[in-house]
């Protein structure tokens, strides 16, 4: 591979010893990698179900590499059931090393396409809010179509500069993750395309843009709170110094240790022009250190913890008169839903996360997990709410296994057979389940199932 000299110079100077080992890391393969939604299925369970061979990836609990080469993880079902999301094993870390806990309320600033946010809503547990954003509206797009096949329905989807976000959420979140933009020099090895890149857009570049974010970032964490920042790229301008300038304008703010593993390399101090030997905490990965491709990492707390006013919401927790046919619709499921939580908009119902600020004026895909909308005087569920079921949280089901051809036609949008629902004679609404996950809808009407399965997820 051809590397930009100026890039190679600074290279040498980074590594010193270590270089040849770094350029020798650029004649092996790239690692392929897969992380298991641990909100549906436990890292254990998968392994033992998984159809192709995988091995675990020893930094990361719920990830295991997979030879790309050889299979094709994202047509299985259980990928269309949200079992796994497919990710660099390095990019795995950030997200694995930010420690949230259930009930949080947590923003990933920088989100899409969604392999940290999934991460991150799935160790929330159903519980606190997560919050993702993308200033790109396409890629916004299909961040909220990832966060919606991992069954992640405490959400909210924004498409907003992130200096704008402080208008709203001021010192509202617990945990703040930022994968920053940046010039990719970790990617050189997995997409040769990141060179090109980076000599239109180097580090000078995405420096500022780093530093912008990072100060906007800290206006929206809570006294107590914790934030990691992460790159895919080597530079010191866009790492050690990045935190540094951090620190310089917020000393409130410290770093903190990070959870270690024995290929993390440890920061540079010497990166900077302060004194700040902390920086050591911070950790960079390597890809001849490790089986992965070149990250930064930092992690960092705000302060202290201080007993906090409850902020006034934009929601109101009151019984409400809901549409008769979505009241008729809850009725087959087993557990009740809080029904203050539901709000409708135009056609469209929604079950709205606790705790959120009034954010009329601010840009957003989606508030909340989208129940489904009102035609005329029926409901028809939504795409988004099965994903976020258990199969024993609704009452109409047809589960079919894996083997079953059903399972790839209905995948296909194809109309199907249901011959093992005659019996119940009863129309309506079934969750389409495979091996017991989630994968949609279909409409029952004389043994034969209308397929609902969403005409852009289908499988081609």
């Amino acid at each position: 591979m051809a590397l930009p000299g100026k890039y190679v110079d600074k290279m040498q100077k980074l590594l010193r010893e270590e270089y040849e080992e770094y350029l020798i890391s650029f004649e092996e393969p790239r690692y392929y990698g897969l992380r298991v939604n641990t909100e549906k299925i436990s890292a254990e369970e998968f392994y033992t179900r998984c159809p192709f061979k995988i091995t675990p990836i020893p930094w990361i609990e719920n990830g295991f590499y997979y030879d790309g080469e050889a299979v094709s993880p994202a047509k299985h079902p259980y990928y269309f059931a949200g079992l796994y999301y497919l990710q660099e094993p390095s990019a795995m870390t950030p997200a694995n090393r930010l420690p949230v806990e259930p009930g949080d309320r947590v923003l990933d600033l920088c989100a899409a396409p969604g392999g940290k946010a999934t991460e991150l809503g799935a160790r929330l547990k159903g519980r606190g809010v997560l919050a993702a954003n993308d200033i790109s509206n396409s890629r916004a797009k299909g961040l909220l179509k990832n966060i919606e096949v991992f069954g992640i329905g405490n959400v909210l989807v924004l498409n907003e500069e992130p200096g704008k976000l402080a208008d709203y959420f001021a010192g509202y979140f617990d945990k703040i993750l930022i994968d920053a933009p940046c010039s990719g020099e970790g990617m050189f090895r997995k997409d040769k395309k990141m060179i090109k890149a980076w000599e239109e857009h180097g580090p000078e570049y995405f420096s500022n843009i780093q530093k912008n974010i990072i100060l906007q970032a800290a206006e929206l964490l809570k006294p107590g709170g914790q934030m990691l920042y992460s790159t895919c790229t080597f530079d010191a301008e866009e790492n050690e110094q990045v935190i540094w300038h951090l620190l310089s304008r917020y000393p409130e703010f410290k770093i903190e240790g990070i959870k270690p593993y024995e290929g993390f390399a440890c920061g540079m101090p010497e990166t900077v022009s302060g004194n700040c030997p902390e920086l050591r905490k911070t950790v960079r990965i390597f890809p001849h250190r490790m089986k992965g491709e070149g990250h930064y990492l930092a992690l960092l707390k705000k302060g202290e913890k201080y007993e906090e006013k409850k902020p006034e919401t934009g929601i109101v927790n009151r019984k409400k008169k809901l549409p008769e046919a979505f009241r008729e619709f809850l009725t087959d499921f087993r557990e009740t839903f809080d029904t203050g939580r539901m709000e409708l908009y135009g056609d469209r119902i929604y079950y709205m996360p606790e705790g959120l600020p009034d954010m009329r004026g601010i840009r957003f895909l989606r508030t909340g997990l989208l129940m489904g909308e009102l035609k005329k005087n029926r409901f028809e569920p939504s795409q988004a709410l099965a994903m976020a079921l258990k199969r024993d949280d609704y009452r109409n089901i047809l589960d079919f296994t894996v083997e079953d051809a059903r399972v790839i036609r209905y995948l296909k949008g194809e109309t199907l057979e249901a011959p093992e629902l005659v019996s119940e004679k009863k129309k309506g609404w079934y969750l389409v389940c495979v091996d017991g996950f989630p994968l949609g809808w279909g409409k029952l009407q004389n043994g034969m199932l209308k397929n609902k399965y969403l005409p852009g997820w289908r499988l081609a």
